[in-house]
């Protein structure tokens, strides 16, 4: 099995199939669907729905029954739900997907930054990221990254997704915005003050609720220079480095600044997910780079205290 073979496959089966999954997770918000379920104790992560268990069902179903070259690939869901036994116990190529990324603010029916994410992982980086989002803009937006190309755009629902994604406009990074904005989250009960701290390091600390849109939208444009992670998921924090790392950035451990891979994960029992260990900064610019990790080289790694 050949990447480009399978980043095709992707392209031409996935977009209708998130584009569907949106449809779902929009339709189920107007509903009480809130499950108690996780217990890490931060409320972005523990917030769950039927909409997300209901979304990966459907991702997983289609990716199974879609195209053979699917089920060679392992494949990783933040849910429990699905048919994961139909996929590869081991393969170079990780399929990972995010039902809904964004649970708090869609279960709170508070701003429509909430997206469907899925990404092609390999365990040195990411090859291919679609990001669905289904309240931006009038018909639900696109975010698309593969080979050199970041394209971002609005859906129209008259044309086949497949189409719609091809068609995306590519982003120029030299008409990218600047801005000094970088997203915190994972600190538990000391996130805002992280945040005060990357202000005064002269950037702009900005936590979850505050974000205004979904960060991979609001990154790929330039409206976000980054992100400062506690111990990032693998659902969705590749998807930004994936973006910096073609626009010619990276992400880093701030420890060490040494470049983030997949090999290395941890089982977060509480929120019952897989996390990348200890602190990452990420950015286009190297000089926010190294601000993050200047500040950051001597924060606890360790997620829990207790």
């Amino acid at each position: 099995m050949q990447l480009q073979e399978l980043t095709d496959a992707l392209t031409t089966h996935i977009p209708p199939i998130m584009r569907w999954a949106g449809t779902v997770a929009k339709r189920m918000r107007q509903f009480d669907i809130s499950v108690e379920a996780k217990s890490s104790g931060s409320p972005n992560t523990d917030a769950l729905t039927l909409a997300d268990l209901s979304v990966q069902e459907l991702l997983v179903s289609c990716l199974r029954d879609t195209d053979p070259l699917f089920r060679q690939c392992r494949l990783q869901g933040e849910e429990s739900t699905g048919d994961f036994d139909r996929f590869a116990s081991a393969s170079e190529f990780s399929i990972v997907i995010d039902p809904i990324d964004g649970t708090k603010g869609y279960r709170d029916r508070e701003g429509n930054a909430y997206s469907v994410i899925l990404s092609l992982q390999t365990p040195q980086t990411v090859e291919y990221s679609l990001v669905y989002i289904p309240e931006e803009g009038e018909q639900g937006s696109w975010v698309f990254a593969c080979g050199d190309t970041v394209a971002l755009g609005p859906d129209d629902p008259h044309l086949p997704a497949s189409d719609v994604v091809r068609s995306l406009p590519a982003i120029d990074p030299a008409q990218r915005a600047s801005s000094k904005k970088i997203y915190l989250i994972g600190y538990q009960d000391q996130d805002a003050e992280k945040a005060q701290l990357v202000t005064e390091a002269g950037l702009e600390g900005v936590l979850a609720e505050n974000m205004g849109g979904c960060h991979y939208w609001t990154f790929a444009q330039g409206n976000f220079a980054g992100s400062l992670i506690h111990t990032p998921n693998i659902y969705d924090f590749p998807v930004g480095m994936h973006i910096a790392r073609i626009f010619g950035g990276d992400a880093v451990w701030v420890h060490n600044r040494e470049p983030v891979h997949l090999r290395e994960t941890w089982v977060d029992e509480r929120a019952d997910m897989l996390r990348l260990p200890g602190i990452v900064a990420c950015s286009v610019d190297a000089g926010v780079l190294d601000t993050l990790c200047e500040l950051a080289q001597d924060w606890n790694p360790v997620r829990y205290q207790d």
